[in-house]
């Protein structure tokens, strides 16, 4: 006899590979959503309908988990970084829109991203990544392509500035910036983002004369 109840999933159900997977996908959309501290491994075992002991079999802590959460697929970094090809006229343009692309597009890349944001406060793993992601991604590019008086410190404003998009829509979720569409924020961030990036090539554009 019963009494009705589904009962809770517990041990290693069948499929390893595939509930991994779908608890780090659970993982990656609550850590996404609420950030490092509220995000707990019961609350993603529930999200991802295992146990919460199958969650710790598989990743041994709460840090290790979001560690795994964090891995941004090559494709995403590759595109980014091919933003800085090409001349340096609209190089502000191609960079926000490439930015754009990886931090809001698919939810395997910009999860990871958005999950690495909101723990960079209180985690120091998520800070080092997060930094890591910045001066890989940004820094690297504007040195190794651009010869620019004072380059790394143009590559930490724009990547500020970039990240202060994410989180103003993101996050913290300013209204205007929520309520722009894609197009309305490359054409006003990207002239922004090239005058710091390439201020030779700013000071050639038709505007700027």
């Amino acid at each position: 006899m019963t009494d009705g109840r589904t009962p809770t999933r517990r041990g290693r159900r069948p499929g390893a590979s595939t509930t991994r997977k779908a608890v780090l996908d659970a993982a990656r959309a609550r850590f996404a959503a609420d950030g490092y501290t509220a995000t707990t491994i019961r609350l993603v075992a529930a999200d991802a309908g295992v146990d919460a002991s199958l969650v710790m079999q598989f990743f041994g802590s709460k840090d290790e988990l979001f560690g795994a959460v964090m891995a941004i697929p090559a494709d995403a970094l590759a595109h980014f970084s091919a933003a800085f090809d090409g001349p340096d006229d609209g190089l502000g343009t191609r960079v926000v829109a490439a930015f754009l692309d990886v931090w809001e597009g698919e939810a395997r890349t910009s999860e990871p991203l958005m999950a690495m944001l909101r723990g960079a406060i209180v985690n120091d793993q998520a800070n080092d990544q997060l930094r890591a992601f910045l001066q890989e991604r940004l820094l690297v590019d504007v040195i190794a392509s651009r010869a620019v008086d004072d380059a790394t410190l143009r590559a930490g404003v724009a990547s500020s500035m970039l990240v202060g998009l994410a989180v103003g829509r993101g996050i913290v979720g300013v209204p205007a910036l929520t309520a722009a569409d894609r197009e309305a924020l490359i054409a006003i961030v990207g002239p922004a983002l090239q005058s710091v990036l390439s201020p030779a090539a700013t000071s050639r554009s038709p505007a700027a004369s």
